[in-house]
């Protein structure tokens, strides 16, 4: 069972300082994936893992004014985005290598580009033997050349999207910092179509160039395989298969 598992950078950093971990938040997330790995009852298929950008990437690409469709030729901004990010994803593997998780780093910006209409293409060879031998892949959300317009972001959303369908996943998650789709103060057991949940959609309060829980919706409508929003509190239920939180699709 091939599992796709996004850690929100909300969830990882604390998005309203830069570059700044939630060290607690991390380490509880480490835990959960090196416990569900060494167990691998239901990630005998594989664990991928992808990251959000947080108060790492969020911001940097805020100051050059990108975002997933507005672009930039210049290769310093790029290049700084990317190695916040890529300084993100460090954090990570270093509190998954601690744990005895064989983790690896992929960098979308080396293997993704989007056509002149947007569309994202992700092969995912690479990730499917990192997974064959054993390897836990992860992967940042990044910058990634865009015909026509330089280089955009790529979110970790579009991300899971991608390695979802091109590794014919069995499931999706994504933790988050709320235990699902809220209506008001009640989590949305499922959603079915954007119309289900149009009134209680917003943005991120913070710093966000990817379009927040909306975003995170519509991606997740796209897909055939069913995915789970979550809190970090459901994290470890979610890696033993139940169901938690919001189930999309």
């Amino acid at each position: 069972m091939t599992t796709v598992l996004k850690l929100g950078g909300s969830v990882i950093t604390d998005k309203d300082r830069a570059e700044t971990v939630d060290g607690e938040s991390l380490e509880r997330a480490a835990a959960a994936i090196a416990d569900a790995v060494s167990d691998s009852t239901e990630t005998d298929g594989g664990l991928v893992v992808v990251h959000g950008g947080g108060s790492f990437g969020h911001p940097a690409a805020d100051a050059h004014g990108v975002t997933t469709t507005a672009g930039t030729d210049d290769a310093g901004a790029v290049t700084e985005i990317h190695a916040a990010m890529t300084a993100l994803n460090g954090f990570v593997r270093r509190a998954l290598l601690e744990r005895g998780v064989e983790a690896l780093p992929v960098y979308p910006l080396s293997l993704a580009a989007r056509n002149r209409e947007g569309d994202l293409a992700l092969p995912t060879e690479s990730v499917e033997t990192m997974l064959e031998e054993g390897f836990v892949p992860v992967v940042q959300g990044d910058m990634v050349t865009h015909a026509g317009r330089g280089a955009t972001v790529v979110s970790g959303d579009e991300l899971v999207a991608e390695l979802a369908r091109g590794l014919d996943a069995d499931r999706v998650g994504l933790c988050s910092t709320v235990p699902g789709v809220l209506d008001d103060e009640r989590v949305v057991d499922r959603i079915d179509s954007l119309a289900d949940v149009e009134s209680v959609l917003g943005g991120s309060e913070s710093t966000d160039v990817t379009g927040g829980m909306r975003g995170k919706v519509e991606t997740l409508l796209g897909l055939e395989t069913p995915a789970s929003i979550f809190g970090l509190e459901g994290l470890e239920g979610f890696l033993a298969g139940e169901d938690v939180g919001t189930t999309v699709g």
